[in-house]
């Protein structure tokens, strides 16, 4: 497979399914909500059947998990490759007008992310990355190459808008990052890989659709995603399920297990990032 050509693709299919979410935006939508009581609109759906279509012509043979055809019961069996497939992330900014909602098409491939495209439609962004390739945004300036930076001698994180806790601001504080940008989904990642903050640690679940792109376009970028058990942060877990992350530029970052078991308390049901 040229995998060149199938981020190209899965490039074009993200660009094409934010086009159809401005386009809902600009005439309007209702808001409804799932079983785990997350939000969901009809750019969500209208999204990510431009997505499966797209993918079903690039590459037919491997399957697709795509959050709302979960959502609806529809999981298929994977391999060792497949994509990992969210819409609309970080809905919730979205619904209340925010510019910061992505949408997110990732590749993995024996558990590792191994390319993904990431859009934010009301930016006119897209970051993509080929991880042992490089990565790249396209904006209004064009396309350029993206790269992690070095970390100087105070740390500059990102976190997420919708879920900051105290063990969130107490693990920034023990790695000596003294304040945070608040963004709403996946952008934190890419936020990283470009070169303009060092950190993003994440204390609560997410599902892997979430994630997978804009971890494949970190690491492309020469950045890293460690899990809970400070190992890589894995893929194809029983029901997707990411408990927690810290994302670097790089660097090994220390442990969030201790902070992770004060906040999680039993099990918080995944809301994107």
């Amino acid at each position: 497979m040229n995998h060149r050509q199938l981020l190209e693709d899965i490039a074009l299919a993200a660009r094409q399914a934010g086009a159809a979410i401005l386009d809902i935006v600009e005439r309007g939508f209702d808001v409804e909500h799932k079983t785990d009581l997350s939000p969901v609109t009809e750019a969500d759906r209208a999204a990510e059947l431009i997505i499966l279509a797209a993918l079903a012509r690039a590459a037919p043979s491997i399957p697709v998990v795509a959050e709302e055809e979960v959502a609806a019961g529809r999981i298929p069996a994977i391999g060792d490759t497949f994509f990992l497939v969210d819409p609309l992330d970080g809905t919730k900014e979205f619904v209340r007008g925010g510019d910061d909602y992505t949408v997110n098409i990732g590749l993995i491939s024996g558990g590792e992310p191994l390319l993904g495209a990431v859009f934010a439609p009301a930016r006119g962004a897209i970051y993509a990355g080929l991880v042992g390739e490089g990565a790249w945004i396209e904006d209004g300036d064009g396309r350029r190459s993206i790269r992690t930076r070095q970390p100087g001698d105070k740390l500059t994180a990102v976190a997420s808008k919708s879920h900051f806790s105290q063990p969130t601001a107490d693990y920034l504080e023990a790695v000596g990052a003294s304040d945070y940008v608040g963004i709403g989904s996946s952008l934190k990642f890419c936020i990283v890989a470009e070169g303009k903050a060092d950190i993003y640690p994440r204390l609560s679940p997410t599902s892997e659709w979430d994630t997978a792109a804009a971890h494949a376009v970190l690491l492309a970028a020469g950045g890293r995603v460690d899990g809970t058990d400070g190992r890589p942060l894995a893929y194809g877990k029983p029901t997707f399920l990411n408990r927690g992350f810290v994302a670097t530029a790089g660097w090994e970052a220390p442990a969030i297990g201790p902070y992770l078991a004060e906040f999680s308390g039993g099990g918080e049901l995944p809301q994107g990032v």
